[in-house]
């Protein structure tokens, strides 16, 4: 049956100036054509509402067209400065034309056959990279999975299964995922827990150093040891299989812990027979500056895990970790259908290629070091910006009501709201809803980021004129 012509897609053709092999390249400047969201995005969003879920929401209300480096085009035409990266997802920019080559060739020669059933060289080639590029120089293996929360979950099931123990360990703030298992690990209940319970058992959570939040002078040892006394009185290190903890907490807050808390927790657990998952999610794959978040603080975690930024926005992701430990579980005990599709496996391929052709380690320090400063300075005229921390394009601000340490999540969500406007996309995050989350994409340029943080300085200011 055919679509009534006002929902029927157009048919894509190509402009005298547009090859058929693609698109011309999207100029990396904000435009503002239309009100965001303009009258395409509005006829978007009324056939969602009766076709999509209401439980899934989305930052914005305005839809994409295209995305290029630092930009998206939504289907008004409007450029739109990314501070977001689809959630810490395309590190080396959306579209980057490694990956893009790399998964059309693939798409050609196959896009799945099953890993369990007839394996291929894509898989095997991730594996060895992840083996190369995670930190220690031990002997490792991987295994490749579709989300993050899967590989959460599949690490949980590996350290079990190696140490012969059940319980888990997690932390305040924490997230880990949408699934029941990782639902139990992440802290936060709305929106990620309310209503779906019950959770998984055994599964239990220790005080997280979070330096702005913590009593002054509390060192990242004693933090680490106000944690453990929590884990031995309430587990018990003869019953834990794993801690798993984010080196840098994302949807919590950005949460950077104070230096020494992961190293003493590691040694803890190492002394006692207990897997040191590091949920590298989010701050991975040269994000925070490092290939992994933890490498700062010089910690070899036993299990690492990684999605997001791993392959350009292609489902994919992993657990790798030291050879005893992997090699612990019986064969088929893991894997899925999908884990570590070939058009994925592709992509990872070409993002880690783009990631040491393109130099995007130092480029992360080098956006940290034109973001941090700016903010710090608006931070030091600003009673509302209680914190500014982060490392590399993983940085966050905290608001707060002037005078004190109070959370202000109004101001935070108003603040987002005014940058989407104007046509910065920013993220919101911590368990308060306090937080600003920056996580530009490092093909950014400085002058797009500039101006993205103008905007953000701008919007600031509009809204304490306003309140005054």
């Amino acid at each position: 049956m055919a679509l009534p012509t006002s929902l029927t897609p157009p048919i894509a053709t190509a402009s005298p100036t547009q090859s058929l092999e693609g698109p011309e390249p999207l100029l990396q400047a904000r435009r503002l054509v239309t009100e965001i969201p303009g009258p395409a995005s509005r006829a978007l969003a009324d056939r969602r509402r009766a076709a999509v879920a209401s439980g899934v929401g989305s930052t914005m209300q305005t839809y994409a067209r295209r995305a290029e480096g630092g930009v998206i085009e939504d289907v008004d035409g409007n450029v739109l400065i990314d501070l977001g990266s689809g959630i810490a997802v395309t590190t080396v920019g959306s579209a980057a034309p490694r990956v893009v080559r790399a998964v059309r060739d693939q798409a050609a020669a196959f896009t799945h056959t099953c890993f369990m059933v007839t394996p291929y060289e894509g898989y095997v080639a991730v594996a060895e990279q992840l083996n190369r590029l995670t930190p220690g120089d031990h002997e490792k293996r991987s295994v490749l999975f579709n989300s993050g929360a899967e590989a959460v979950e599949n690490a949980v099931k590996i350290a079990r299964v190696h140490t012969g123990r059940s319980a888990v360990v997690a932390f305040d703030h924490a997230y880990h995922g949408r699934t029941n298992l990782t639902m139990a690990l992440t802290a936060k209940s709305m929106p990620y827990k309310h209503g779906f319970g019950p959770f998984a058992s055994e599964v239990y959570r220790a005080p997280m150093s979070y330096p702005y939040r913590d009593e002054p002078g509390l060192d990242g040892r004693e933090a680490a040891a106000r944690s453990l006394a929590v884990i031995d009185k309430q587990v018990g290190a003869g019953n834990l299989a794993a801690i798993v903890i984010e080196p840098i907490q994302g949807e919590g807050g950005f949460i950077v812990p104070a230096p020494g808390f992961l190293a003493a927790l590691a040694e803890w657990a190492r002394e006692h027979g207990v897997v040191f998952i590091a949920d590298e999610v989010q701050s991975g794959f040269a994000r925070t500056g490092a290939w992994f978040a933890i490498e700062h603080e010089g910690v070899v975690p036993d299990l690492v895990v990684s999605a997001k930024g791993i392959a350009d926005g292609l489902p994919l992701s992993a657990v790798t970790g030291r050879a005893e430990i992997m090699d612990a579980v019986h064969a088929g005990g893991l894997g899925g259908t999908y884990g570590g599709n070939p058009l994925a496996c592709a992509a990872a391929l070409a993002t880690i290629e783009t990631i040491e052709a393109e130099s995007m380690v130092q480029r992360a320090r080098e956006v940290e070091a034109l973001v941090l400063p700016r903010l710090r300075s608006l931070q030091a005229a600003d009673p509302r910006i209680g914190d500014v921390r982060g490392r590399g394009a993983m940085v966050a601000v905290e608001l707060v009501h002037p005078g004190g340490r109070e959370p202000d999540a109004a101001l935070t969500s108003a603040v987002a709201a005014g940058c989407h406007a104007r046509g910065v996309v920013v993220l919101t995050c911590g368990t308060y809803g306090n937080v600003l989350r920056l996580l530009p994409p490092l093909a950014i340029s400085d002058e797009l980021l500039t101006e993205g943080l103008d905007v953000l300085a701008d919007v600031l200011a509009e809204l304490g004129r306003a309140a005054a």
